[in-house]
């Protein structure tokens, strides 16, 4: 009986060695890089981030924006942004995610003062401001590693809001990339 017993407990510690190594096969990738398909069509900008996966339920990032057109009126110049996810998937690292982000910006010093008579526009320097933000989003993994990503978020300048027309800033994204 003892040797039945003590082989099946080598059998299944055989086998639980096996699974626990090809799970870690798959989750051996833990950086991504991404760029956004869609700010460079609708706000004449892009955006490229680096994200690694610290395991299967969270990941750190950051993330640059670079305004490279005028014709869309954006305020923004550029921002760099780091950020935390915490993910709800049941894969690795994918899945319904929500997000904590600062933000360093630079934004156009333009400010509306609005009097009874009339409105006033000014147009200061560039403001520079740090902001603090929540975010949500989904991102969707294939087996050969390329993602798709989708998010939205909304942060609060927290120092110089005052300067600009803007005390918030928006986070938002439809990315492609790859896990490697």
């Amino acid at each position: 009986m003892k040797n039945v017993f003590f082989i099946a407990v080598m059998l299944f510690s055989f086998f639980a060695v096996n699974a626990q190594n090809d799970s870690d096969s798959q989750n051996d990738k833990k950086n991504e890089l991404k760029v956004d398909l869609i700010q460079p069509l609708i706000g004449g900008s892009i955006e490229a981030s680096y994200e690694r996966n610290l395991n299967n339920k969270s990941s750190l990032g950051i993330s640059g924006l670079y305004m490279f057109s005028e014709k869309f009126d954006e305020d923004m110049n550029y921002s760099l942004t780091p950020y935390y996810r915490r993910f709800f998937g049941k894969k690795y690292a994918a899945g319904f995610f929500v997000e904590g982000f600062g933000m360093f910006s630079s934004i156009d010093g333009k400010k509306i003062y609005e009097t009874e008579e009339q409105l006033t526009f000014t147009e200061g320097s560039d403001v520079y401001d740090l902001s603090l933000g929540l975010g949500l989003g989904s991102k969707w993994v294939t087996k050969s590693g390329f993602i798709f990503e989708i998010n939205a978020g909304l942060g609060k300048q927290l120092f110089n809001a005052d300067k600009t027309d803007h005390d918030q800033v928006l986070r938002y994204g439809f990315k492609f990339g790859y896990r490697f």
